[in-house]
């Protein structure tokens, strides 16, 4: 993890919630301090020097993450270290358009956009009240929502839902009861939460229902 700012921080520390062993690298001594002891190895270094990454053997990992959103120079000179490198897997953060294009054109497959990505995500819970909302690419989402009163009572092969809504119901969750794959003979009721696929439009509209309860 290069950059261990509140993007990097986060990042590092949920995937070693899941068990993962990560190396963090940073100039700044607050950020190292702040996470000494709590990722694998954490170093305060320049990650924009080919021969400090090498010292560190990141040239030998398969995977690395560039969280530098402050200094769009040193994002762009780590980045290009970890291709000449031959990193098979880069993820890297941008802060604004040209930066994610710059990053695209040396050859990154993997860019993200943590802050407008969020922004997105928070207007389309703001606007339509729902419980969590995902763009997943290409005009598709997963919308998290209670069950609109339409749904109530049926099972979902009686809803007909792709040919009246243009949406799928994927999962259920029920009271306190973990996440259960939906079924064509899943019956839904008033109190259940659902999670929605479909375009954007079509799962928006289908999940305001619910707000006619």
């Amino acid at each position: 993890m290069i950059g261990l700012g509140r993007f990097g921080s986060a990042l590092a520390l949920e995937l070693m919630a899941d068990g993962v062993e990560v190396l963090g690298v940073d100039v700044n001594s607050d950020n190292v301090q702040a996470l000494d002891g709590h990722i694998t190895h954490v170093v305060r270094a320049d990650a924009t020097k080919e021969d400090v990454l090498r010292s560190l053997s990141v040239h030998e990992f398969s995977r690395v993450v560039v969280a530098i959103g402050s200094d769009i120079q040193s994002s762009i000179l780590a980045t290009s270290l970890l291709i000449k490198f031959g990193v098979e897997q880069i993820w890297a953060k941008a802060v604004s358009s040209q930066h994610g294009e710059i990053l695209r054109q040396l050859g990154v497959r993997h860019v993200v956009f943590p802050e407008s990505d969020m922004g997105r995500r928070v207007a389309h819970l703001v606007r339509f009240s729902m419980e969590d909302f995902i763009e997943v690419g290409d005009d598709f989402v997963l919308v998290k929502d209670r069950v609109p009163a339409v749904a109530v009572g049926k099972s979902l092969d009686e809803l007909h839902l792709r040919r009246r809504f243009g949406v799928y119901i994927t999962a259920v969750k029920r009271c306190d009861e973990p996440w259960q794959i939906a079924f064509p003979d899943t019956v839904l009721k008033p109190d259940d939460y659902v999670l929605v696929a479909g375009r954007k439009r079509e799962a928006e509209a289908f999940t305001q229902l619910a707000r006619e309860n």
